[in-house]
C-alpha cells in the first residue's frame, strides 16, 4: 500500500528516535519513497548518517547547507508539497506544544506547517509530561486541525516509571499509516479473487500440455485490487512472477484440477472474482508413472475434457460479481457475448490474438469491457497495468455490494 508514496518523517528530540532507524527501515521495505528531517536535538539520539543510508536520501536539519550558505538551501513549502504524508515521530510535548501554536523556528516545523498532506504524529514523552494538561490540550488541537494522532503505549519508560508515554513501536505506526490510507477506498472490507496465468497438465513426470500464459494480466489486477482496498486471493499457475503485498495471498497450484480446488475452497466468501487464468481445456487421461521414452515414430495421447472453473463459478454464483476472460482468434465479440451469457457471467473481458501487442507474451494489452447487457467498451492498446485499472473501473461502475 505504501509503494510508490512520499513519506516525510520528521524526527524530534527524544530518547524514542532510536526507533525510527526501523522505522524508515520498514518504510522503505514497504516501497515507499522517505526523506528525513530532524531537528537539532534529536541528532543527540540518531544518527544522521544512519537514517541516510536507510533512507538512501540526505537527512535534512536546516534551512542552508553549510557548504553553500549563499545559494544552497532546503525549501520547506517543496518539501510539503513533495510528500502524500507526513510522520511526526517522536512528537515530543516541546513539538506538540509549537506545533498546536504555529510557532515556526526549524525546518521541520516550517515544513509541517507547509504541508498539504495527512500528517500523522507519534508522541513520546514521560508519563508526567504526558499526562500534565497541557500536552492534552496539544493534542486535542492538533486532532482538531486533522492531525491523525497514533497513540502512545503504555509500559516501562527512560525515567523508570511504568505508565503511558512510549511512542508506538514502528509496526504499530506503519499499521496505522496503512489503515488510514484503507479508509475511503472504494474496495475497503471486499474479498476479491482472481485467476492467473497456465495450467501443466502432466503427460509424464517429465512432460507437460501447457499455453504461453505469463500470468502477468492477473497479477496486475491482484495489485490493482489492493490498491483499491480490497483483500485479495490470488490463484496463480506456474509463473516467475511474484507480488509483495500484505493485502494479497498468493496461492500457487499448477494443474486446472488444483486451480478447481483452490478456487472453490474460497468461492463462497468472496465478492468479485476474475477468471484471468488461461486454463487448459484438456488433459492426458493417463498420466504415466515413469518417462515416456522414445521408441515409435509417432505418439498417440487420449485426452479429456478438464472441469471447467468459470462455468462452475457461474453456476454457484449467488451474490458474486463474476467476471470472466475470452481470448479469440476470430469472430471475437460473438463467441464472447456466447460465452457470456453461457457461463452466467456478469461480464467479459474479450482481447483477440488479432490485435498487435495483445495476449500471451507482451506487457501491453487490448481489451474490450462487456457486460450482460451487452454494453461494450473499448480500449485503446495500454500497459497490462493500465489495462487492469480500466477493467476496475468499469467492474466499479456496475458492481453493488
Amino acid at each position: 500500500m505504501l509503494g510508490g508514496k512520499n513519506i516525510l518523517l520528521g524526527i524530534t528530540g527524544g530518547i524514542a528516535a532510536y526507533k525510527t532507524t526501523f522505522l524508515v527501515r520498514l518504510m522503505i521495505k514497504a516501497g515507499a519513497n522517505v526523506k528525513v528531517i530532524v531537528t537539532d536535538s534529536a541528532s543527540s539520539f540518531v544518527s544522521p548518517l544512519t537514517l541516510a543510508t536507510l533512507s538512501k536520501n540526505p537527512v535534512l536539519s536546516s534551512f542552508v547547507h553549510e557548504e553553500n550558505e549563499e545559494t544552497d538551501w532546503n525549501n520547506h513549502v517543496e518539501l510539503g508539497l513533495w510528500a502524500d504524508l507526513m510522520v511526526i515521530a517522536p512528537a515530543t510535548a516541546n513539538t506538540l506544544s509549537k506545533m498546536s501554536n504555529g510557532i515556526c523556528d526549524n525546518l521541520l516545523l516550517a515544513t509541517y506547517l507547509s504541508a498539504k498532506c495527512p500528517v500523522f504524529f507519534a508522541p513520546a514523552m514521560d508519563l508526567d509530561m504526558y499526562q500534565h494538561p497541557s500536552t492534552k490540550a496539544s493534542l486535542e488541537k492538533l486532532q482538531s486541525f486533522g492531525n491523525i494522532l497514533i497513540p502512545v503505549g503504555s509500559g516501562e519508560l527512560a525515567s523508570g516509571l511504568h505508565g503511558e508515554g512510549r511512542m508506538a513501536e514502528p509496526e504499530e505506526i506503519l499499521r496505522s499509516i496503512k489503515q488510514f490510507l484503507l479508509e475511503g477506498l472504494p474496495l475497503k472490507g471486499k474479498k476479491v479473487l482472481i485467476t492467473a496465468g497456465p495450467t501443466y497438465e502432466a503427460i509424464d513426470p517429465v512432460r507437460f500440455i501447457g499455453n504461453h500464459a505469463s500470468g502477468l494480466m492477473g497479477y496486475e489486477l491482484a495489485k490493482r485490487a489492493a490498491l483499491l482496498g480490497a483483500s485479495v486471493i490470488l490463484v496463480s499457475g506456474p509463473t516467475h512472477i511474484s507480488v509483495s503485498n500484505e493485502l494479497i495471498k498468493v496461492l500457487r497450484v499448477v494443474s486446472s484440477a488444483e486451480m478447481y480446488e483452490e478456487v472453490h475452497e474460497h468461492y463462497a466468501e468472496i465478492d468479485i472474482a476474475i477468471a484471468a487464468a488461461a486454463v487448459a481445456d484438456y488433459r492426458p487421461k493417463y498420466v504415466a508413472d515413469q518417462k515416456i521414452k522414445k521408441k515409435d515414430a509417432s505418439l498417440t495421447i487420449e485426452l479429456e475434457k478438464t472441469q471447467d472453473i468459470l462455468l462452475s463459478m457461474g453456476e454457484k454464483k449467488k451474490n458474486q460479481y463474476l467476471v470472466g476472460f475470452a481470448l479469440e482468434t476470430e469472430n471475437e465479440v460473438e463467441n464472447a457475448k456466447g460465452k457470456l451469457k453461457r457461463k452466467n457471467l456478469d461480464a467479459i473481458v474479450l482481447n483477440s490474438l488479432n490485435d498487435k501487442g495483445a495476449g500471451f507474451g507482451h506487457a501491453t494489452n487490448k481489451v474490450s469491457f462487456i457486460d450482460n447487457n451487452y454494453q461494450i467498451n473499448s480500449f485503446e492498446l495500454k500497459s497490462k497495468t493500465a489495462v487492469a485499472e480500466d477493467i476496475f473501473a468499469e467492474i466499479l461502475k456496475r458492481y453493488h455490494a
